[in-house]
């Protein structure tokens, strides 16, 4: 499925499904994160269960420590 990520469409893998799977697939599932799809923002619990479609729209926003 093509999906836009960041403003960027890209081509999901076939296992690639919800919103968890996304963040897995960018390598920062276990950051603090932030995720929004087609403009509403999910709580963690959601990422997991919100499952993605074609075209879906996907901001996701993770935080950098540093000093």
């Amino acid at each position: 499925m093509r999906v836009i990520v960041n403003g960027e469409w890209i081509q999901l893998p076939e296992h690639a499904v919800n919103v968890a799977d996304v963040l897995k697939f960018y390598h920062i599932h276990d950051k603090v994160v932030v995720v929004e799809v087609n403009g509403e923002i999910l709580s963690r619990v959601e990422h997991q269960r919100t499952r993605l479609a074609d075209k879906d729209r996907i901001e996701i926003v993770h935080f950098v420590g540093g000093g």
